[in-house]
């Protein structure tokens, strides 16, 4: 498999999160479509977190991070968090997925258990891009 440059990885990694400025972090139960480009179906929307207007910072060795993300403060349904999407700042238009855990997973909670009004804040997030 080819590979790119540091400085590519950055480039790309920065053109991605981009997409997300002014966008959501949106937290779903549920099985993970099988990619980000895959409909959802039957999942639940457990809750929905605003990202910041420049919604991840310079990537830095392919890795980009967010920046402040807004706390939900009454989560939208109960259920068990399986995965999220980030979303561009259209509401529709998903940017990247990944899966929700308390261990071993790209978004990590101390639980995924989640209840209707609840407060749901994520401290940390970051956006990997191979290389």
């Amino acid at each position: 498999m080819a590979s790119i440059t540091t400085a590519n990885r950055n480039r790309a990694a920065d053109a991605v999160t981009a997409r997300a400025n002014n966008g959501s972090l949106r937290i779903y139960s549920g099985v993970e479509p099988a990619d980000a480009n895959a409909s959802l179906s039957g999942n639940t929307l457990l809750a929905v977190l605003p990202l910041s207007a420049t919604a991840f910072g310079a990537a830095v060795g392919g890795v980009a991070t967010a920046n402040a993300i807004t706390a939900d403060t009454s989560a939208d349904a109960t259920g068990t968090a399986t995965f999220f999407r980030v979303m561009e700042s259209d509401t529709t238009t998903v940017v990247f997925q990944g899966s929700v855990g308390t261990s071993s997973a790209d978004l990590i909670f101390s639980s995924v258990s989640f209840v209707t009004g609840g407060n749901v804040s994520v401290s940390s997030l970051t956006y990997t891009q191979p290389g």
